[in-house]
This record gives C-alpha cells, structure tokens and sequence, in this order.
C-alpha cells in the first residue's frame, strides 16, 4: 500500500501540456486536462446545456486568467475534489471568490492506507525524476496489478458509491455551473463523468469517447514514457501500465462498465442500487442540464 500511495502521488507531478482535444476543451492555461459537457447528444436526442458541467485536472494551478474563465463564462458555483487528503494538502485548489469547494476523496480506502508512513519516500521519487521513477513502477507486478484493479476497486467500494451519489445530488442542487477533478481529471473524475452522463441519458459509446478524451491530452508524457520503457527492455505488460496510470485504459474502462452490467444489468440501474441516486433523480437532473 506504501507503494500504491507514493505511485499515485507521484502523478499528480505533471506540467501543463499543450495538447488538448478541439471538441469541448477550455482554453485553460495552467488547468490541464479541461473540459466541458456542454454539446453532448444524448440518447432521447437532447443535448447538454453548454457553459454549466466541466471536468479538469486540479485547479492549484490555476492562472487568473482560467479564474476568470469559470467565472465569467461557466459562472462556477461549486467544485468537488476527488483527491485523498496528502494529494489535496500537498497542491491545494486555487480558490474562486463565491465557490464551495467540497472535498469527496472516492479512492477507496486500500489504495490509501500507509500514505504517512512513505511521505518521506515520495520526496526522494520527486529528485530522482519523474520519469526515471514512474518507469521503474512499471516493472513492478504490484503496481501493474494495482492498475489493473483501481477501476473496480472503485466502483465497487461502498465508500466511494456514497460521495459519487453526493457529487451527483450536489451537481442537481448546483445555483451555477459545476467543477469536478481529481489529480489528473482522467480516472476518479472520468468516472464522475461517467455516472453523470449515464444519469443524463447518454449511451455507453458517448461515455467511453469523452472517457477517452484525457488520453489526448496525456498522449506526449505517455509516448516519451513509452519510448523510455522500450530503452530500459520492457514489454507489453510495462507499456500497458504506462498507458493506464499516465492516461487511461480504455480497455480497463470498459471491462469495470461490463462488470457493473453483469451485476447491475446497466449503468443507470447502478446508479440507483448501488449509489443510491434515484430514478427520479436522473430525471430530474436530465430536465435541468439538457435542451
């Protein structure tokens, strides 16, 4: 578990990167990883209102400039942190006059548990480098293991089921538009995303492409991870771990979504059984965040 919190810390190390996908990006500077809901079809042929729903990276580096953006222009009433508590104290949100920043950490517990006693190990993984330290990660069986089971260790810990349902009735009630992130806004924040398009009446294609979407973003840290992988000999098993921890696995996405059908029969029916946000409540969210 020592390794598990230094490893996930380590990615909340990454430096703005320039490229982002055109459809519904924010023209952030310092925000990586942002964009909106806003334009997406959904299966009823409504779309989402523009200006009210974004995900992102965390916002402690936030510019005055991307201050402005979510005040200005998606008039920002609350943000909800997804980050376990080191991860938060050690790059705290930027505040926005006027916003309620709610912390939900949805990292179940397991994945946290001795964080404290390898803080002082983090700081050595920091002056080593990078990419010299997430390389040697994944040549680790535990850690590839871990990627492998964050997904479904998610969305299957009760824990985590209740603060998602928070999110979503928190998102329902919102006076102005909403944030939601996690470190890098790709894997606890694409699965907010996940649920609340399912909540809206999006189908499983339209989850899994803006799912996809942080890989774009991610696309340069993960093909130089790669490239560096390939030089230190490892294989498909190393590069499959770049792939998930530095952007996202589809594959694993998609693997946890059929888990949740298998045991559910459908993402909107694990919404209502296992996190608890009713039918009613996903039809009242669709009236308020779709035209």
């Amino acid at each position: 578990m020592k390794n598990a919190c230094k490893l996930l810390l380590l990615l909340t190390m990454f430096s703005s990167c320039s490229q982002t996908p055109k459809d519904r990006t924010i023209p952030f500077e310092r925000i990586e990883n942002g964009r909106e809901l806003g334009g997406l079809v959904m299966q009823d042929g409504r779309s989402i209102r523009h200006g009210m729903l974004v995900r992102s990276g965390n916002l402690s580096k936030a510019s005055d400039r991307d201050v402005a953006i979510l005040r200005d222009r998606f008039h920002l009433s609350d943000v909800y942190d997804f980050r376990f508590d080191a991860e938060a104290q050690a790059d705290p949100d930027r505040r926005v006059e006027g916003v309620t920043i709610t912390r939900l950490s949805t990292l179940p517990q397991a994945f946290i548990d001795g964080f404290s006693s390898g803080r002082a190990d983090t700081t050595q993984v920091k002056a080593a480098g990078f990419m010299e330290a997430l390389a040697k990660y994944a040549f680790d069986p535990r850690a590839q293991q871990m990627a492998k089971k964050l997904y479904p260790a998610i969305v299957t810990d009760t824990l985590s089921q209740k603060r998602y349902c928070a999110f979503l009735r928190g998102i329902l009630d919102a006076k102005g538009g909403v944030l939601w992130h996690c470190s890098q806004g790709k894997d606890r924040a694409g699965w907010g995303a996940a649920f609340l398009l399912a909540a809206l009446g999006a189908d499983r294609k339209t989850i899994v492409e803006d799912f996809n979407q942080s890989n774009v973003f991610y696309a340069p840290y993960v093909e130089a991870l790669s490239a560096r992988i390939k030089e230190m000999g490892g294989g498909e098993k190393e590069l499959a771990f770049i792939r998930a921890m530095v952007g996202v696995s589809v594959e694993n996405f998609e693997s946890t979504l059929d888990l949740i059908d298998a045991r559910y029969g459908s993402l909107n029916a694990y919404l209502e059984k296992a996190l608890g946000f009713t039918a009613r409540e996903q039809e009242q969210l669709r009236d308020k965040y779709l035209k």
